[in-house]
C-alpha cells in the first residue's frame, strides 16, 4: 500500500489482543488510531465496532483518502474508520496533541471558531479550535435566503465573525456510513434536491465538501465522485461486541455490521405518519435486534447486560412518550398531544432515523439550551413571531420562519464510537441524551430505565 496516498496509516497501525469477559480473545485495533487498513474492529467505550462491506476490506485506492483539495484534508480527515466513519471529539483531541494542531483537520476554513483567527502558535491554536476540540464541530457558513420571510434583528457571537452573509453553525460531521438507509443528507437537508436520486445527492455533498471542506480548485471529476458514493454506500457499521453482553451477533441475536447489511429498506418503511407505499401500517415495535434476550433466565457473566440491553429495546419500542411542542410534527398533524414512543421519529426497523425527511424541532438549538460558546441568532418572522436559536437549521435552505430549530434525526447504528450527540454535540454521552429526552418529555424515567436505554443505544 502507498501510505503517500493515505497519511492517516502512517500514525497508527497499533493493533491489540482483547480477552473477553466470556474468555473470547480478539484482535482489536486500537482506539486511539484513526483508521485501520483491514476491518478490523475498533474499540469504543462500551465494546467493539466493526464495519462490514461485501469485499470484506477497505480500499484505501478509492479517492475518498485522496487528497483532492488544497488543505491537505480527505474526506477520511473528518470521516474516521475508528470512529464509525465520523468522528469522536476524544480522538481529536488525540490528533491534536500528537500534531500539535497540525493535522488536516485543523484547518482555520471551517475548523477553527472563525476562519481569520490566529493559529501561529501551539496556544492560539488551541483557542482557534476550541469547539473542534470540545466537541467535534466543524464550522459551516451559510447566509440567509434572500427570499426568507424572516429577518435577523441580532447577533451574539463570542467569535465576533457571524454576519447576515455568513452565519457561523457549529455542527458534527455525519458518519459516511449505513448511508442506503438516508432519506435526507446533512442535518439540515442542504444537500436534498428534489427529483435527485440519493446517489446523485451524495455526489453534490461529496463535491461541495471537496470545493469547502478540503478547499479544491475545481470539484472532483465524474470518476471521482462515482467511486466515492460506491464507497460509501458500501459501508454497514455497527456495534459488533459489547464488553459486558459479548457478541452482538451470535445465538439469534441480530446485531453487529452483517445483518445490518441485510437490513430491508426503502423509503417510508414503517413510516410513523402513515406514508408507507407498501400500505402497512406503523409498527412501533421498530427495534426488534435483541427481542430474543427478553426474559431470558441465563446465569453467567453476561447475563446482566443481555438483560438490560433487551430491556432498553422494549422501553425504545414502548415506552409511553406525550410527544408536544414539537415543531414539524404536532403542528404538522395538527394535534397538540401525540401519544407514541421513540420509535415514532425513529421508525427505521433496526436502523434508528426517519424513513421518510422530517425535519423537526425538539429544542437542541433553543435559546435556553445555549451554552457561552455557541452563539445567539435573533430572527423576527414576517408574523412578528420572535425566534432566538443557536443554529436556524433547515431555514437557511427554505427560507420559512417555520423551519427555523429544525433538524433531521441521524441513524443510530454505531454511536458508540461517535461521541458526542446531537448536531451541536451538547450531549457528551448518552446518558447526557436520554436525560435530555426525560427532561423535555416528562418521561419519569427511574435509575434502571435511563441505565436500560443507554445499554440499548450503546449496543447499536
Amino acid at each position: 500500500m502507498n501510505t503517500s496516498r493515505c497519511p492517516q496509516f502512517q500514525r497508527f497501525t497499533v493493533v491489540a489482543l482483547l480477552v473477553l469477559s466470556s474468555g473470547t480473545a480478539l484482535v482489536v485495533a486500537s482506539a486511539s488510531g484513526d483508521n485501520s487498513r483491514s476491518l478490523l474492529p475498533f474499540a469504543d467505550a462500551s465494546g467493539l465496532m466493526r464495519t462490514f462491506t461485501a469485499t470484506n476490506q477497505i480500499d484505501v485506492s478509492n479517492p475518498f483518502f485522496a487528497r483532492l483539495g488544497s488543505n491537505g484534508r480527505t474526506c477520511s480527515s473528518c470521516h474516521q474508520q475508528s470512529d464509525a466513519w465520523a468522528v469522536s471529539a476524544q480522538h481529536i483531541r488525540d490528533r491534536f496533541e500528537s500534531s500539535q494542531g497540525l493535522d488536516p483537520i485543523f484547518r482555520p476554513n471551517d475548523g477553527a471558531n472563525c476562519s481569520t483567527d490566529d493559529i501561529s502558535t501551539l496556544d492560539s491554536r488551541r483557542r482557534a479550535y476550541s469547539q473542534l476540540l470540545s466537541k467535534g464541530l466543524i464550522r459551516v457558513s451559510r447566509p440567509i435566503p434572500a427570499n426568507a420571510d424572516f429577518a435577523l434583528i441580532g447577533i451574539d457571537d463570542p467569535y465576533h465573525c457571524a454576519s447576515s452573509e455568513d452565519l457561523g453553525l457549529y455542527r458534527r460531521p455525519l458518519p459516511t456510513t449505513n448511508l442506503r438507509f438516508l432519506t435526507t443528507v446533512m442535518w439540515d437537508g442542504r444537500e436534498s434536491h428534489p427529483g435527485n436520486s440519493l446517489e446523485q445527492n451524495l455526489a453534490v455533498q461529496a463535491t461541495d465538501a471537496t470545493l469547502g471542506h478540503a478547499q479544491a480548485a475545481q470539484p472532483p471529476t465524474s470518476g471521482e465522485l462515482q467511486a466515492i458514493v460506491a464507497f460509501e454506500m458500501g459501508l454497514s457499521t455497527a456495534q459488533a461486541v459489547d464488553f459486558g453482553a459479548g457478541s452482538l451477533s451470535a445465538g439469534g441475536i441480530s446485531g453487529g455490521p452483517e445483518a445490518l447489511a441485510q437490513q430491508d429498506f426503502y423509503p417510508g418503511i414503517n413510516d410513523a405518519l402513515g406514508a408507507d407505499p407498501s400500505g402497512k401500517s406503523f409498527n412501533p415495535i421498530a427495534m426488534t435486534l435483541f427481542s430474543k434476550w427478553e426474559n431470558t433466565h441465563n446465569v453467567g457473566p453476561e447475563a446482566d447486560k443481555r438483560a438490560s440491553i433487551a430491556r432498553g429495546e422494549v422501553l425504545f419500542n414502548t415506552l409511553p412518550i406525550a410527544i408536544q411542542g414539537v415543531k414539524g410534527l404536532n403542528d404538522k398533524l395538527g394535534v397538540e398531544t401525540i401519544p407514541g414512543t421513540c420509535t415514532t421519529c425513529h421508525d427505521t426497523p433496526n436502523v434508528g432515523n426517519h424513513s421518510l425527511p422530517l425535519p423537526i424541532d425538539i429544542g437542541i438549538a433553543s435559546a435556553e439550551r445555549r451554552t457561552p460558546d455557541m452563539p445567539l441568532y435573533t430572527f423576527r418572522c414576517n408574523s412578528g413571531d420572535i425566534v432566538q436559536v443557536t443554529d436556524p437549521g433547515r431555514a437557511l435552505s427554505t427560507g420559512k420562519c417555520e423551519d427555523i430549530g429544525k433538524f433531521k434525526g441521524p441513524i443510530l447504528r454505531g454511536l458508540a464510537a461517535r461521541a458526542p450527540y446531537f448536531h451541536n454535540g451538547s450531549a457528551a454521552t448518552l446518558m447526557d441524551v436520554v436525560q435530555f429526552y426525560n427532561v423535555r418529555f416528562n418521561l419519569n424515567l427511574n435509575s434502571q430505565q435511563k441505565a436500560d436505554l443507554v445499554a440499548f443505544l450503546s449496543a447499536l
